[in-house]
């Protein structure tokens, strides 16, 4: 069973999943890492879940589609869109504070 390290908002989440598991559908339905895990549509339109690979992303299938679209330059900083990854190793994770806006997407004039 993997086991899955979330850093968020200075705290640390730790855990083992099945193997081949999803975390947004695991969180969906109230497994680890709910309620630490940020996500919204788990179909790889958003970009919320989007999380910076530290350790195991060498286990990680190439990025699809929607992520080079919604990550694009952001995929050489190591990011995935966590709803996309099947989990069959260990993980480490770490997700932003605020999330990263999709690519593309037209920031607020400040």
């Amino acid at each position: 069973m993997p086991n899955v390290v979330l850093h968020k908002n200075g705290e640390v989440y730790q855990g083992q999943v099945k193997d081949n598991s999803n975390l947004v559908v695991l969180a969906g339905i109230r497994q680890f890492p709910f309620p630490n895990l940020r996500y919204q549509c788990g179909m790889g339109k958003c970009a919320k879940c989007a999380s910076r690979v530290l350790a195991g992303g060498e286990h990680l299938p190439p990025p699809n589609w929607k992520e080079k679209k919604l990550l694009a330059g952001r995929l050489d900083e190591g990011y995935r869109l966590i709803c996309q990854l099947w989990i069959t190793h260990d993980l480490e994770l770490f997700q932003d504070v605020t999330p990263i806006p999709p690519a593309g997407a037209q920031t607020p004039c400040t």
